[in-house]
């Protein structure tokens, strides 16, 4: 188009032909006929026959394109004045007009030479060669400007003719010049606004704060220089206003001409039209400007929101690593200290995090344009310091709960200690007495009275009360203290029974015996001959002691076996726990395949009984291969004579079962198939699972679960292998075999992989090819994806698409497909996923952009040179990573394939 424009003639101008109008052979004096028709003069011009034929037509064509379309087509007249001249002048003026003139004419005048003789030629001529002018229009011959007068008004006459018409040339080239540049200017000025609002239409918008900010000042200082242009062409066109119309601000009795007022009419149109550029150039940077400090507050905001968001992040983190909750009133006093250090610690973020989300609110409510950026951040950063508050309250509450317990127990082990002293201060001599048994009494029942402080005499309660806080420690801790709790009350029980019996009137004498909180030794030593009441007295010493000591002693035995189960667990083989891992998976394994075996036998081939098959809904008839899919080939595979005769051969030697997995690997991909039919089975298991058919052989197999449950058994067998060989790993770490263990796992995972991928690839809707053709599939996953489409003129001009496209993208060797995921209920069932095609790109015509500036997270994907850009978002950088690895590999491996 430009070419074209540029080829295309340019309308004749003032300044091209400027000499040539300096030598005034023709002029437009601005004059017209009585029915409006523009007048062209030839006045007396000496040279007239030697004006070159492009200078004559250049001139004549350019005044002719001056007039209105209206006055022009009235047509021209023409006044030759040749009063002067010769006859030969009259004849060469006219053959010159008749064969150049490009204009419409109406009538030709022509002052026929002043002396007699060259008048009579020139009638005569007139006469013989009228013919010979091709002229359609009349040619009346005039002896003076009187008759001239009798055709035109004097007024639309310039002096030289006899009229009044005030006609200067040097003016009027110097108007028409003025007139031309103007409407350049305008033209240019235009062009340039153009210019500059497709450049701003075409601007992509930076992701960061100082490329905004300079990108802001380059527009608006782009801006001030084209505001400038604007204000410059307007003052040209109002000072070129004020020239045209000059002689009738000068005099009020004069006139403009019709080509004058005509001249008035084009500057004024010229300055409306800039006018209504200039309106359309304010009204589309008013709404760029907008979006370019809309751009800028987004781009503040998103930094803001990363600071903000790394420190609630790291406050967070801290607040996790608070996972203590105390063994003691010092310790946990000592964490309600560095937990409100941290609530502390944690204002300023909240602060920030709630005035940036107030911010962002009111960004909103301006109408920003990144609406759907904005409100998530401000949703999370709220959410964020909920969380925070919430969690610092349920720390407070916690640390409250366990520091309650522990001044309880710190109590209850205290009441237990000052009741053992009370026992142990109560001398035995004094205590023989009635009155001293009574005193005896007195304090023990008042020291018990004092239990009910401590609320521990109801276990169960207690456990209810601090159940929350309860960690094995703690809680083996508590139980130490409640057993000791029963301990001392035993032994209040026993020392209240002996001394309520003191306590009774003795009616006879009696030797004085000591009473035992305990039982006294069985036999005494038959060497003691001391006195009974020494005896007695020693062993009540020895006895509370003894209980002493014991408490030690026992407390003493309990770590020691707490250590020696520790060191038996730690001593226990590493073999050991392989076996146990191998003999689980054999036991499973010989379940599994017996389960495998029922549902054919029990169910498969009873599909095929004559005798049930009256039982057998419509829908089911013809229907078993997709009920069961490949389950008779898995079956096949597990059976004694493959899979399970493989790994049972590994009990004596664990270290081959890696080997197995290695050895089957091509084999068990099985279990792809039968994962990408469950879909259709789970379908035709909801339209027919409560036949009559399936019951009776539910019934005769005795089973529990229906077949439902059992055909989810090969998908919980694939993850169990992993498992197990994760537990494997585990033990066998440095040891022989770790590699092939690790790549036995990685295989089982990629299996895993790949049944979860098909899962989604067999929901692909809405594509015309044969998926099966595109290659392996590598990938799948879901991303936010924008596009930039850039295609010669039709280049969206529209300033950048913020929202995101949601899209779950399938990498395979050949090609890339971007699809919609949609979810649906089936039958009141949970959501089935299917993934409805929106486009390809082959993977042989695509290249990777991996880092995208702004965004860690995101990377570009192009075809065809960049024609067309897939910006892709990923939820992490290591997905990001990870597909860009995927991608990079496949198009190294079809760069090696061309070389």
């Amino acid at each position: 188009t430009d070419e074209i424009m540029q080829q295309e003639i340019r309308p004749l101008v003032a300044v091209d032909i400027i000499e040539q109008l300096h030598r005034q052979f023709a002029i437009l004096s601005g004059g017209r006929g009585k029915d409006g028709a523009p007048i062209i003069t030839f006045p007396e011009f000496a040279g007239f026959s030697d004006i070159p034929d492009e200078d004559f037509l250049n001139v004549v064509t350019y005044l002719t394109s001056i007039p209105s379309l209206e006055a022009a087509s009235i047509g021209f007249i023409i006044i030759i004045d040749r009063r002067r001249d010769k006859w030969s002048a009259v004849k060469a003026s006219l053959t010159r007009i008749a064969g150049a003139f490009p204009g419409n004419l109406q009538l030709v005048f022509v002052l026929r030479p002043s002396r007699f003789i060259q008048r009579t030629i020139a009638d005569i001529g007139i006469k013989l060669y009228r013919d010979d002018f091709k002229m359609k229009v009349p040619i009346i011959m005039l002896n003076s400007v009187s008759d001239l007068h009798g055709y035109i008004d004097k007024s639309q006459l310039t002096r030289e003719l006899g009229g009044t018409l005030e006609y200067g040339h040097s003016q009027w080239i110097h108007h028409r010049t003025a007139i031309e540049n103007f409407a350049m200017t305008v033209k240019t000025t235009a062009q340039m606004l153009q210019t500059f609002g497709t450049d701003l239409a075409e601007t992509e918008l930076p992701n960061d704060v100082q490329c905004t900010e300079e990108l802001l000042s380059a527009h608006t200082d782009h801006h001030s220089k084209l505001k400038d242009e604007l204000k410059l062409a307007v003052k040209q066109g109002a000072t070129l206003l004020t020239c045209i119309r000059e002689p009738v601000t000068r005099s009020a009795n004069s006139k403009l001409s019709p080509d004058e007022l005509e001249n008035v009419a084009t500057v004024e149109r010229l300055l409306a039209q800039l006018d209504e550029t200039e309106k359309a150039f304010d009204q589309f940077w008013t709404k760029h400007h907008l979006k370019l400090e809309q751009c800028l507050q987004l781009r503040h905001f998103e930094h803001d929101f990363r600071e903000v968001k790394l420190a609630l992040d790291n406050l967070m983190e801290a607040q996790a690593g608070f996972a203590d909750i105390g063994d003691s009133v010092t310790r946990v006093e000592h964490l309600l200290r560095e937990q409100k250090q941290l609530e502390d610690k944690g204002q300023e973020p909240l602060e920030k995090a709630q005035s940036l989300a107030l911010h962002g609110e009111q960004l909103i409510q301006n109408n920003h344009y990144a609406v759907d950026s904005i409100r998530p951040k401000c949703v999370e950063l709220r959410r964020i310091c909920d969380d925070f508050t919430n969690e610092t309250k349920k720390k407070y509450d916690i640390l409250g709960k366990s520091l309650e317990l522990h001044k309880q127990l710190d109590k209850a082990s205290q009441w237990c200690e000052a009741g053992i002293y009370l026992l142990a201060s109560q001398a035995v001599d004094k205590c023989q007495s009635q009155e001293g048994a009574e005193t005896a009494l007195v304090e023990i029942e008042k020291f018990l009275g004092t239990a009910k402080e401590h609320q521990l005499s109801n276990p169960k309660e207690f456990y209810n009360q601090f159940d929350m806080i309860l960690t094995p420690e703690i809680k083996a801790n508590a139980q130490r203290i409640l057993q000791k709790l029963e301990d001392v009350q035993e032994m209040f029980d026993k020392r209240q029974v002996s001394l309520k019996k003191l306590a009774a009137k003795q009616t006879r004498p009696v030797q004085p015996v000591a009473p035992h909180p305990e039982s006294s030794p069985k036999r005494a030593s038959p060497k003691t001959t001391r006195p009974a009441g020494v005896v007695a007295t020693s062993s009540f010493s020895f006895t509370i002691g003894l209980r002493k000591k014991s408490a030690g002693v026992k407390e003493h035995l309990g770590h020691l076996q707490t250590s020696a189960r520790t060191v038996n667990t730690m001593t226990v083989s590493l073999s050991q726990c392989k076996n146990h891992i191998i003999n689980e998976l054999i036991e499973t394994e010989r379940v599994y395949v017996e389960e495998l075996q029922s549902i054919i036998e029990g169910y498969a081939s009873e599909m095929d009984n004559p005798n049930l098959v009256h039982l057998i809904p419509s829908a089911l008839q013809n229907k078993k291969e997709i009920l069961f899919g490949n389950l008779p080939e898995i079956y096949e595979f597990h059976n004694r004579q493959i899979f399970l005769k493989e790994i049972e051969n590994c009990i004596e030697n664990p270290e081959l079962l890696a080997r197995c997995f290695l050895k089957r690997k091509e084999d068990l991909q099985i279990y792809e198939k039968y994962c990408q039919n469950k879909p259709r089975s789970e379908a035709l298991w909801r339209q027919c699972g409560d036949s009559i058919f399936f019951q009776e052989c539910q019934r005769k197999l005795d089973h529990k679960l229906s077949l439902d449950a059992y055909l989810l058994k090969p998908v919980q067998r694939i993850t169990k292998y992993q498992l197990l060989l994760k537990e494997m790993l585990k033990c066998s770490k440095n040891s022989e075999g770790t590699a092939e263990l690790e790549e036995a796992l990685a295989t089982m995972l990629d299996i895993i992989k790949s049944v979860n991928d098909s899962m989604h690839q067999i929901a692909i809707t809405g594509y015309e090819g044969d998926v099966s053709e595109l290659g392996k599939l590598l990938m799948q996953g879901s991303f936010n994806v924008w596009t930039d489409h850039k295609k010669g003129h039709n280049k969206v001009k529209d300033l950048a698409r913020f929202k995101p496209m949601q899209r779950h993208l399938f990498l395979y060797t050949k090609m890339l497909l971007f699809c919609k995921k949609r979810e649906e209920n089936t039958d009141g069932h949970e959501k089935t996923a299917s993934y409805s095609f929106k486009n390809s790109l082959k993977m042989s015509t695509v290249g990777i952009t991996e880092n995208v500036k702004g965004d860690n997270k995101k990377f570009e994907i192009w075809y065809n040179g960049r024609e067309e850009v897939y910006i892709i978002q990923a939820s992490s950088v290591e997905l990001k990573n990870t597909w860009i690895s995927e991608i990079r590999k496949v198009l190294t491996g079809q760069l090696e394939a061309c070389r």
